[in-house]
């Protein structure tokens, strides 16, 4: 079972990166293979902001969540 490991402000970040590339990207500014890379970025940062788990930290035991700082 996947334990939360990203706080609020880490989930609020994520969305924002994620709206930048989309965004930079239907304005034209980012295109081609850089375009379609960011837009999958901003896809994997929204999918993890909502399910707050990233399979990223996990190994290295990172988590951005006060609630597993108690814990431990």
């Amino acid at each position: 079972m996947m334990k939360k490991n990203m706080g609020t402000v880490d989930k609020a970040v994520r969305v924002l990166i994620a709206v930048v590339f989309i965004g930079l990207y239907f304005a034209n500014v980012i295109t081609g293979t850089v375009g379609i890379a960011l837009l999958m970025f901003a896809g994997v940062f929204i999918l993890t902001s909502f399910i707050s788990f990233c399979p990223l930290y996990y190994p290295f035991g990172f988590f951005s969540n006060k609630r597993m700082e108690d814990r431990t």
